[in-house]
C-alpha cells in the first residue's frame, strides 16, 4: 500500500513545527531531509493562508528564529490529533482574534454558561463551546483540542492537565413530591444516611464516581435502599425523583442556582463529611490565555458573592 499522503496544510505545519524546534530553517531542512528552499516556501504558504501573509516567525538573538504572537498560538495548536486540524481550525488558532475553546461538564452548562457567555462576549472573545463527561473533557485538555474546561470532582488521572479549584460542595439528600422523607421529616434540617433506609432512591451511573461514593456510603451503615433509576447528570435528576417520588444524595449546587420548589432538600450529615469541586481544568505547560484568565475570574467572583448571600 503506497504511503498516504498528507494534505497540503499539514505539509505546510510539519516544516512550520521543525523549524520552531529546530530554532532555524537550516535545522528543519536537515530534519525533514528536503531542501532549505520547500521549509521557507511551506511557511510562506502556511502565513499566506493562515494570518494574511503576517509572519509566524522572526529572527531574534543569534538569528534564531521565534514565535510572533500568532505563530505561538498557532504552535500550541499543533499538539492536538491530526484529524482535528482542518485548515478551519488553523485559521482560528492563528487568527488575531482572541477566541476560546470551552468544555462544559452537562449539569454545570445548565448553571455556569449564562454568565461565562456574557463575560466573554463582553470582551469581544470568540467562544467555541462543547459538551461532554469529565473523562472525555480531561482527553480534550489533555490533547489540547480545549483552553479550558469547567467540570466536577473527583476526576481520573491527568497528566497534562491543570486543576484549579473554584468550589467546593457538600452533599445534600433530595426528595422528590410525596416521597415519605417530605412528610416524615419536614421540620429537620439535615438527615442522616440511616434515614434513607428502605427508600426509593435515584443513584447515579455505574462509571460516575458519586454512585461509588453512595454504595459505600450505603454498606458502611448497613442500609439498604431500592434502586429505582440511574441518573447521568442533575439535568435528568429532577424528573426522576418527581415521577417515582423518590429521594437521591448529591451536591448541593444551592451555590450555583436554587433546586426547583417542588422537592425537599436536607443537608446530609455525616461522621466524615465529603464534597465536590467545581475546577477549572487547562492544559499544563504554560499560563492560561486572556480568555482563560477571564472566564475563571468571572465564575470565582461569581460563586465567592454566591456564597457570601447564602451565609448571611
Amino acid at each position: 500500500m503506497p504511503p498516504r499522503k498528507l494534505p497540503r496544510h499539514l505539509v505546510w505545519l510539519e516544516s512550520f513545527a521543525a523549524a520552531v524546534e529546530s530554532g532555524s530553517i537550516e535545522g528543519a531542512a536537515e530534519h525533514l531531509d528536503v531542501a532549505r528552499s520547500v521549509v521557507s516556501e511551506h511557511i510562506r504558504a502556511l502565513e499566506e493562508a493562515l494570518a494574511d501573509g503576517q509572519p509566524l516567525l522572526e529572527r531574534g538573538p543569534g538569528r534564531r528564529l521565534h514565535l510572533t504572537a500568532r505563530g505561538e498560538k498557532l504552535y500550541e495548536g499543533t499538539q492536538t490529533p491530526l484529524h482535528q486540524l482542518d485548515l478551519k481550525r488553523l485559521r482560528d488558532l492563528a487568527s488575531a482574534e482572541s477566541n476560546l475553546r470551552l468544555g462544559l461538564n452537562p449539569t454545570l452548562s445548565h448553571f455556569l454558561l449564562a454568565g461565562i457567555a456574557g463575560d466573554v462576549a463582553g470582551a469581544g472573545i470568540r467562544l467555541e463551546v462543547s459538551f461532554g463527561g469529565t473523562f472525555e473533557l480531561v482527553r480534550q485538555v489533555q490533547t489540547h483540542q480545549l483552553d479550558l474546561a469547567v467540570d466536577f470532582t473527583p476526576l481520573p488521572p491527568h497528566r497534562g492537565v491543570e486543576a484549579e479549584s473554584l468550589l467546593h460542595l457538600p452533599f445534600v439528600v433530595l426528595a422528590g413530591p410525596g416521597n415519605e422523607l417530605a412528610s416524615h421529616h419536614a421540620t429537620r434540617r439535615a438527615l442522616q444516611v440511616r434515614d434513607l433506609e428502605g427508600q426509593p432512591f435515584v443513584d447515579w451511573q455505574r462509571e460516575d464516581p458519586y454512585g461509588s461514593a453512595n454504595t459505600a456510603r450505603f454498606t458502611t451503615h448497613d442500609v439498604t435502599v431500592r434502586e429505582v433509576s440511574r441518573a447521568q447528570s442533575f439535568l435528568h435528576l429532577f424528573d426522576l425523583l418527581r415521577a417515582y417520588r423518590a429521594c437521591a444524595i448529591a451536591p448541593d449546587l444551592r451555590l450555583l442556582r436554587s433546586f426547583p420548589e417542588d422537592l425537599c432538600v436536607w443537608a446530609l450529615r455525616e461522621e466524615d463529611p465529603q464534597s465536590v469541586e467545581v475546577v477549572a481544568l487547562r492544559p499544563t505547560g504554560g499560563p492560561a490565555s486572556e480568555a482563560a484568565r477571564l472566564v475563571i475570574g468571572g465564575l470565582r467572583q461569581r460563586l465567592t458573592a454566591s456564597k457570601r448571600r447564602k451565609n448571611e
